[in-house]
């Protein structure tokens, strides 16, 4: 069994590639961060040495036509493994893994979105939200699965669209409110692991 950590506690895994703001939501939270991944040079990987978390660069080889999903994805699944981790939260992780992600972690791989998922899918969720005009949208925390921006909603929270607002101005919002929500369903979705643990025993 993948990471299967003893008793009652719990690793997590936290993939980063940018400016590290949900990980310190996360590590501000208490949340049992074991390491942090990241696939290129960035400040995720400094709050994590900061708060003394052991963190790593898995860099890609291309951002181009030519990278080699699969072979990546096999990379940062092996560096999972080695910390045996069992549960992985993405935050703002810029790649799209395969499906040996998944595979390894079924069940256990969440992700956070900047919409009310299933609107507005994809990278541009904000900007898309904006075009079409919408005066509600939000985030949601799910359960990643091998399709993108599917799998199993386990929290959602709706964030109003003001007049004049731009993308980084209802972006900025919707993330106050990710950096709540998302460290606070982990917490539950870790206690419901432990709660399965102790069923188990």
């Amino acid at each position: 069994m993948v990471g299967r950590a003893v008793g009652d506690e719990v690793r997590l895994g936290v993939l980063v590639s940018g400016t590290g703001t949900i990980l310190e939501a996360l590590l501000a939270a208490g949340l049992p961060v074991r390491v942090v991944l990241a696939d290129r040079p960035c400040r995720g990987l400094e709050v994590a040495a900061g708060a003394g978390v052991p963190a790593e660069l898995v860099a890609r080889s291309s951002f181009g036509p030519g990278f080699d999903r699969d072979g990546y994805t096999a990379l940062v699944v092996g560096a999972l493994r080695r910390h045996q981790v069992d549960l992985v939260a993405m935050a703002g992780f810029g790649t799209v893994l395969g499906p040996e992600l998944i595979r390894a972690f079924p069940g256990r791989v969440l992700n956070t979105h900047p919409a009310l998922l299933p609107n507005f899918k994809g990278w541009h969720a904000v900007r898309d939200a904006l075009a079409a005009g919408a005066e509600v949208t939000g985030t949601t925390v799910h359960i990643a699965t091998e399709e993108v921006d599917e799998g199993p909603v386990l929290a959602q929270e709706e964030v109003k669209v003001l007049p004049g607002d731009t993308e980084e101005t209802l972006h900025e919002r919707i993330k106050a409110v990710e950096r709540r929500l998302y460290p606070e369903t982990i917490r539950r979705f870790i206690e419901a692991l432990r709660a399965e643990r102790r069923g188990e025993d």
